[in-house]
């Protein structure tokens, strides 16, 4: 988002003109910083055969699936309808990881009817995946390295409490049931979380990964997950991607010298492909003043952005209607019968009732956690596109909350 002599623009384009467009409250995408973002990432990661797999729980808008698809981004899924939206989106069920984490088996046949790429992170699981498809369908194995990485336990995934994954001291049991069953053993696995500033984290996992590779003879991958930090808020420290990537990718060939072949390097990012990319619009509905505190009330709240309820994250917040105006200090607040709290006490250009405001980095983990509470429709999204504002989802209203419950004649 860029502030020019008439005002804020993204991608090109008037925002205030757009939410006047489309109304609000308003999901807002660049597609030229997400596709920046892309090449950002995966030049990084030159020297070796790198594949970018987009983690499309973030943001699954089957518009933005596209466009990551025309760049030449994967798709990393977590339940078959991402995995089918991917596939009306243009991809190739062989293009798509599926990574789920306790579900019911029949999702896992369903997978491998669809030839998505299996991944399996449970060992009871994978016993009962080599008993019905032995050594027909190949699979990866999601391996928990036991790292704290990400500062918290809301965004940490690898460290031994975790539900998500095999313990990296269980490979030898994974060896047991492998070669029991004929299982062959594509890829390897691991994600210990987000917000990583660098190599390290990624390193102590790989070399657990590599270490366990001994074990596995056919693997054509390896996935080193995602995390890389993006900047929420100015001055926040960011994961130096060149950085990290020069230490990996260096890391890694020595690897497929000793492994016998040069294998494929895997990252699944995104946050860091759409996080900065997304805003959310906002009307302001009321300015209350208390005894201590002055309070912006906006037509959305934690239905449409959960994470600063959720995870205690900071989204800065910007009055895109009174660029000039005096600062003054707001807690900005939803609409919502909770303490839906975007921001305390931040400082804001003077906020008028029907003033717009932005909210920042809302493009993952936005819209894609939203929901109906309060019987509250969710927002309208918007794609910046060639500097171009396209419509690529419809707003809801009652009707479409009402649809699929049924009236009991009482």
């Amino acid at each position: 988002m860029e502030l020019t002599s008439k005002g804020y623009t993204l991608g090109g384009v008037d925002l205030l003109s757009v939410a006047k467009e489309f109304g609000s409250p308003l999901y807002v995408y660049d597609a030229d910083q997400i596709v920046a973002n892309y090449h950002q990432l995966k030049n990084a990661f030159s020297g070796v055969d790198v594949h970018l797999k987009y983690a499309c729980k973030a943001l699954t808008n089957i518009s933005i699936l596209k466009l990551l698809k025309k760049e030449g981004a994967g798709l990393d899924t977590v339940s078959l309808e991402e995995a089918r939206t991917g596939i009306q989106a243009g991809y190739e069920p062989s293009e798509i990881l599926f990574t789920p984490n306790c579900i019911g088996f029949d999702e896992i046949r369903q997978a491998v009817e669809l030839g998505l790429i299996i991944n399996i992170d449970e060992l009871s699981t994978l016993e009962r995946f080599g008993s019905e498809f032995g050594g027909k369908v190949p699979c990866c194995i999601r391996l928990n390295p036991h790292i704290m990485a990400g500062g918290n336990s809301h965004i940490s995934v690898g460290h031994i409490d975790s539900k998500f994954g095999i313990s990296i001291y269980q490979v030898p049991h994974i060896k047991r049931i492998v070669e029991n069953y004929g299982i062959k053993v594509n890829g390897l696995h691991m994600h210990t979380g987000s917000d990583i500033l660098d190599a390290d984290v990624f390193l102590r996992g790989a070399k657990l990964l590599y270490e366990a590779a001994n074990s596995f003879s056919e693997l054509e991958f390896m996935d080193f997950g995602s995390g890389f930090k993006v900047k929420y808020r100015e001055g926040d420290v960011t994961a130096d991607v060149e950085k990290i990537g020069a230490e990996i990718v260096a890391s890694f060939k020595e690897f497929c010298k000793s492994y016998g072949r040069d294998l494929q390097l895997w990252f699944e990012p995104g946050k860091f492909l759409v996080s900065n990319a997304g805003f959310l619009l906002v009307d302001v509905n009321v300015v209350k003043q208390t005894t201590s505190t002055v309070f912006a009330g906006v037509n959305s709240g934690q239905n449409h952005l959960l994470r600063p309820m959720m995870y205690g994250a900071y989204h800065h917040i910007v009055n895109i209607s009174n660029p000039k105006g005096t600062d003054r200090i707001y807690s900005i607040v939803g609409y919502i019968c909770e303490s839906d709290t975007f921001g305390f006490d931040r400082r804001l250009n003077e906020v008028r009732v029907g003033d717009i405001l932005a909210i920042h980095n809302a493009g993952a983990y936005g819209f894609s956690m939203s929901s109906n509470y309060n019987s509250r429709p969710r927002p309208a999204e918007v794609m910046i596109y060639k500097k171009k504002a396209y419509l690529i989802r419809k707003r809801e209203d009652l009707a479409y909350i009402l649809q699929n419950q049924l009236e009991v004649e009482l």
